[in-house]
């Protein structure tokens, strides 16, 4: 075989692996998102796909998770039963009370993926990214549920921040713990 047929050859093979991965990512999100706990006090329940975005943008970089989040959602608003069992399903979870969480994704994959993306793999540096990424993840949400509210960031921050505050610093943690030990090139 030819250098060249060889270099088209493993190209394409690069390309195959880097979608695999991207769909992957996607449906560990979905996975995550199946370990949900409804919290009776509030229409956002509390679940673990916050933790796959930190990981999966972690472990993969800005570009990769940024698409694997835009096929998430694609994959959600197909129907595809990859959103929290809690909400609506499908588009109508797009613009139910966790709307706003859900849409920030793809920029909370880029902004993480991009901090981790520079320099040396640490935890601390994963953990600053993830902490980044809460910061425009929760910017969101609780934008929507304000809206949501009829402008009242006070309900917004009682139904989408206060009551995850502890679980987000344990997903944050466990998130940069984890990819300060892999990342998938």
């Amino acid at each position: 075989m030819a250098k060249s047929e060889t270099r088209t050859l493993n190209r394409i093979e690069t390309w195959w692996l880097q979608i695999a991965l991207v769909v992957g990512a996607s449906f560990f999100v979905a996975l995550c998102a199946r370990v949900t706990l409804p919290l009776p006090w509030t229409p956002v329940p509390l679940t673990l796909q916050n933790f796959g975005v930190l990981l999966v943008a972690l472990g993969m970089g800005s570009k990769r998770g940024f698409a694997a989040m835009v096929l998430y959602l694609a994959e959600g608003a197909s129907g595809l039963p990859v959103f929290n069992p809690a909400g609506l399903g499908g588009l109508a979870q797009l613009l139910g009370p966790t709307a706003g969480y859900l849409w920030a994704y793809p920029l909370v994959a880029f902004v993480v993926g991009f901090i981790a993306e520079r320099g040396a793999r640490s935890f601390v540096r994963n953990l600053g990214a993830a902490v980044a990424g809460e910061l425009v993840l929760f910017a969101g949400g609780l934008a929507w549920l304000a809206l949501l509210a009829h402008g009242s960031w006070w309900q917004a921050a009682q139904f989408g921040l206060y009551p995850f505050l502890f679980a987000e610093v344990a997903k944050i943690t466990a998130a940069a713990g984890a990819a300060s030990r892999v990342r998938v090139h």
